[in-house]
């Protein structure tokens, strides 16, 4: 079982949702808070604020800054704007946790097993500190927080715990024998990166609206703290390894948005990509900043906005098309740059999604850019087969992860490596865009743009010529 994450739930004393009851059906704050949900940016910042001062060390493990898109600022965020929905919520759960719970027949909340993958990375527990923030941490951001956790959990599951065992109305329901194991639920992307073969050394992109990458280190080792990352939590996708989330708000939404909202007809895409295709990298003069739906990684501000710089009289939507491209592999590097900076090796990418299958233009722009191998999961659905791996390893039908990979997963034999006069150019092209990203992330004061441009178009010359 896989969902999204942060995704939390409010439910009743019986573990029902609220959404079921009559008195919220048509309330949306009673329903799921999905993931890609953004309205809690103020609770967000404040609770970034208030850790730094009382409680840096679980910034730390976070890249530095909570985000709008977890738990606690979701949960915050409802007490603000809905206090009726949070008093009558009995207590929350994570989607991913709430499936496997309601297919085992769990009627009482605090007998759920949350996943630690969740819960690390979304809800700020760790072991080392005793689980979920402290309620004097709690208090300082709402009272109403605090008396919640009690309402939650105390210990938090990797993936090598049973979620329960299928009860027999769901055992009916499914054609299923009651009684067999359920795995726990884990974020579909850390799943995700399990079908894909995630191991030491392999950073695994699943590449879709948005891209989540995942990479592990074994526990034996230390990892130090990677500011402007998504954590780094213990047990979170491997039992046994470190699980370290990056990823980007917008990449598949970005070229949707160009074509289908901008130039309004879902059909460009295809036509887009073979007129893109045939240009050189810097042919366009063109350069693109990925934030269109803000920055998770590595700047962690949704608050940043998209940006096109260098359009003349004579640009064309396919030129466009490609600079936006581009500008989703730019962010990409920028992950990849930051994680090994750290300590974090990556030796090869490995990709899912439908993007990573069908958009051959853009695995290779991804390799010139990075400087990275990009090999492509067998699975179309590697999400859902990590699952399957983690299901197949709590029934016994193989006795640890790493055996089952080697059995259930592989990869496709196409492979993109760099092509070295492309990466030249992007080099030149990716110091471009990191004097943009800073100067506007607000890494940088005072930065001067103003050769950004003539470089943009000298290199345009160059590779027209």
């Amino acid at each position: 079982m896989d969902g999204t994450g942060s995704s939390p739930l409010p439910v009743d004393a019986n573990n029902k949702p609220l959404s079921a009851n009559a008195r919220f059906a048509q309330n949306p704050n009673a329903q799921c808070w999905l993931w890609k949900d953004h309205t809690s940016i103020p609770e967000a910042a404040a609770i970034t604020q208030i850790a730094q001062k009382i409680r840096p060390h679980y910034l730390a493990k976070i890249g530095g800054t909570y985000s709008s898109e977890w738990f606690w600022a979701k949960l915050w965020h409802c007490i603000k704007v809905d206090p009726e929905v949070f008093s009558a919520a009995y207590s929350w759960v994570e989607l991913a946790d709430y499936i496997p719970a309601l297919l085992a027949g769990i009627t009482d909340p605090r007998e759920i097993q949350r996943g630690v993958c969740m819960a690390g990375h979304k809800a700020l527990y760790a072991d080392e500190w005793g689980g979920l923030p402290d309620k004097e941490f709690l208090i300082a951001l709402d009272p109403r927080l605090a008396e919640l956790r009690d309402r939650l959990y105390i210990k938090a599951h990797d993936a090598s715990t049973i979620a329960g065992r299928l009860c027999p109305e769901w055992a009916a329901k499914l054609g299923l024998r009651a009684g067999i194991p359920i795995a726990m639920g884990e974020m579909d992307v850390h799943y995700g990166a399990i079908g894909c073969g995630v191991a030491e050394g392999t950073l695994v992109k699943v590449i879709g609206t948005s891209t989540c990458d995942c990479a592990v280190v074994s526990v034996e080792k230390t990892v130090a703290d990677i500011p402007g990352i998504c954590g780094i939590v213990r047990g979170a996708i491997l039992p046994g390894y470190f699980g370290i989330e990056a990823g980007q708000s917008a990449v598949g939404d970005i070229f949707k948005w160009f074509i289908e909202g901008v130039l309004g007809d879902v059909s460009l895409h295809e036509e887009l990509t073979s007129q893109a295709a045939a240009q050189k990298p810097g042919q366009s003069g063109l350069l693109a900043l990925d934030w269109n739906n803000g920055n998770r990684t590595i700047l962690v501000d949704q608050l940043l906005t998209g940006l096109l710089l260098g359009q003349t009289l004579y640009t064309t939507r396919a030129e466009i098309y490609r600079a936006l491209i581009e500008g989703t592999a730019f962010g990409a590097r920028a992950i990849v740059e930051r994680i090994r900076q750290y300590g974090v090796p990556v030796e090869r990418i490995v990709c899912s999604g439908g993007i990573a299958e069908k958009n051959p233009m853009l695995m290779q722009i991804y390799a010139d850019v990075t400087g990275c191998e990009m090999r492509v999961s067998r699975s179309s659905q590697s999400c859902a087969l990590g699952s399957a791996v983690a299901a197949a390893v709590v029934a016994g039908a193989h006795p640890d992860f790493k055996t089952a990979q080697a059995a259930m997963t592989g990869l496709k034999e196409v492979t993109y490596r760099p092509i070295a006069e492309n990466q030249a150019i992007y080099n030149q092209l990716y110091t471009l865009y990191i004097n943009l990203h800073d100067a506007f992330g607000g890494v940088t004061a005072n930065t001067d743009l103003g050769k950004v441009m003539k470089t943009l178009l000298a290199l345009k010359a160059q590779q027209s010529r």
